[in-house]
């Protein structure tokens, strides 16, 4: 019964730490990210309380980014509380063993990655788009929607549906609706694609089609131009980076250019690293433990805090090096993804050896 009292309250310290850490990161780059709001507050519609409430939705995917290396330094500071008051000195001259210590700090591990994943793939996904939406209909003035069917607006009493945005100067598959009220006619018009040129919408490959009490009629055009509010700088914000994307739609993104016979190298590497963020989590807690134990009373907040900030730029590097090898030299996804953790985990074993 006394050692799961421990467990737990060994575990809690990691969690209020790592808490702790992400008060004090997450405000911070809210501040950065409302400062590169600001630079567009005042054009179109886009105003000041626009740019908080965009700030306040695209925090989750921050809080996701960060969650790693705010674990490292929450387990540090929350143990290192404990080192400070001689508490895991205490344990370790009543019997705890240092695999006891590691394994309820990383029961914290394993509560903060369940949150981590929540907070990534279910709320970050959700939260940023309807942040892209806010900003999207306060840029352009008019009402936008993304829905399955691609985008929707309605501009100047015209209905457009977009099914795919290449890139803010590049559409395809576009259907615009407009209604004549006054010569009792529909409009519909679908064109293959759009290029955005000379500060103007080139639609290409038209079938117009004109319905009215006297029947519809049907032409066909090769390109013409089109007068609309929506710019590339609008479209910019609609285009969602795929590796935003909640795991499952990031998965989906890759069978859809395997199909296309496109590179989805990159974004494998990418879904991998999704899937194995757990794994990452709890190899900062365990990376954390030794550091602690071998240190005890010896060292300060600061110079803990110091440490994870090293190791996090370390981290950093190692997957950017073996996202370069998959990239470069054909490494497997899966195993670019998965070796920084296992190094990581690797070397924190090694040093609780030495420290047991």
């Amino acid at each position: 019964m006394g050692l799961r009292i421990l467990d737990r309250y060994l575990a809690w310290a990691v969690v209020a730490g790592t808490l702790l850490t992400l008060g004090v990161l997450l405000p911070l780059l809210g501040f950065f990210v409302l400062a590169n709001e600001l630079e567009q507050v005042g054009v179109a519609g886009y105003r000041l309380q626009d740019a908080l409430l965009f700030m306040i939705l695209s925090l989750p995917r921050y809080a996701y980014q960060v969650f790693p290396i705010a674990t490292l330094i929450g387990a540090l500071l929350g143990l290192g509380a404990l080192a400070n008051r001689s508490e895991l000195v205490a344990m370790r001259a009543a019997g705890v063993s240092v695999g006891r210590i590691a394994g309820a700090g990383l029961l914290g591990g394993v509560l903060l990655a369940a949150g981590a994943m929540l907070i990534g793939e279910v709320v970050a996904p959700v939260a940023e788009q309807r942040g892209i939406e806010i900003k999207r209909a306060a840029l352009s003035g008019a009402v936008t929607q993304q829905t399955e069917s691609g985008f929707w607006a309605i501009d100047q009493g015209t209905y457009i549906n977009i099914r795919e945005i290449l890139s803010g100067t590049s559409l395809r598959d576009i259907f615009i609706y407009q209604a004549d009220n006054a010569a009792g006619t529909l409009i519909a018009t679908h064109a293959q694609g759009a290029r955005y040129q000379n500060h103007q919408w080139v639609l290409e490959g038209l079938s117009r089609s004109r319905v009215s009490m006297d029947g519809v009629q049907v032409e066909r055009l090769p390109n013409a131009v089109w007068s609309s509010l929506l710019n590339p700088g609008i479209l910019e914000v609609v285009v969602v980076d795929p590796r935003i994307l909640p795991v499952w739609g990031l998965w989906k993104y890759i069978r859809f250019m395997t199909v296309n016979a496109q590179d989805a190298s990159n974004y494998q590497v990418i879904f991998w690293g999704r899937v194995l963020y757990p794994l990452l989590t709890l190899s900062m807690v365990l990376v954390a433990i030794p550091v602690l134990l071998g240190s005890a009373r010896s060292r300060g907040t600061g110079v803990r805090a110091f440490f994870a900030v090293l190791v996090g730029i370390l981290y950093y590097l190692v997957s950017k090096t073996f996202s370069y090898l998959a990239l470069l030299y054909g490494l497997s996804p899966l195993a670019a993804a998965l070796a920084p953790p296992v190094l990581f985990i690797g070397a924190a074993l090694l040093l609780l050896r030495r420290v047991g």
